[in-house]
């Protein structure tokens, strides 16, 4: 055995909780090495003291302020807030107010609604710049939304009409009220006849 081995097997040896083939092997190790033999008087001395000391006794104080504070750490572990009765700087600074925005769902939640407007916005090639206080003067806000909003219903509307699809419904559409043209024609003169 080795000292390495015996420093792992020397709590189960002091506890006695090992088995007799490693107590033999751990008591032949320590006959033959004075620092292991050492180490081991050590933790023996160290477990009879810890034995010998009187169990002490917890201030009345203590009781009474665990037992005042165990109710909001329930309260608290239960919510899934730290149990700590003392605030936080931040939250003494804002109340709490952004506490829970700081849950690891909701900054995920904001990372990727950050991301997904930046990728439609490259998609849209809509180039970031710089604010400037006439670009937040509402009545040029309005006519730039309204301006934008026909050129892309007009670009829709270019694209909708210039589609094959439609052109072929279109003149089908066309022959059909083409030849019903002159049997209505008919008909009507028939009707003015009579």
């Amino acid at each position: 055995m080795t000292c390495a081995e015996l420093e792992i097997l020397l709590c189960d040896y002091v506890d006695g909780t090992l088995r007799a083939e490693e107590r033999t092997a751990l008591e032949g190790h320590l006959s033959g090495c004075v620092a292991c033999t050492q180490l081991a008087e050590d933790v023996t001395g160290v477990t009879a003291f810890f034995e010998r000391v009187p169990q002490p006794e917890p201030p009345a104080e203590l009781l009474t302020r665990i037992l005042h504070h165990a109710p909001i750490g329930r309260a608290a572990a239960a919510e899934g807030l730290p149990s700590d009765p003392r605030p936080s700087w931040a939250k003494r600074l804002f109340g709490g107010f952004f506490q829970s925005w700081l849950q690891p769902r909701y900054v995920m939640g904001m990372a990727m609604t950050i991301l997904s407007f930046s990728m439609l916005a490259r998609f849209a090639h809509i180039e970031p710049r710089q604010l400037r206080p006439s670009d937040l003067d509402p009545v040029k806000v309005w006519q730039g939304i309204d301006d934008h909003s026909h050129r892309v219903y007009d670009r829709a509307m270019k694209y909708y009409d210039n589609l094959r699809l439609v052109i072929e419904i279109q003149s089908r559409l066309r022959e059909f009220t083409d030849q019903d043209s002159p049997a209505q024609q008919r008909v009507v003169k028939e009707g003015s006849q009579q």
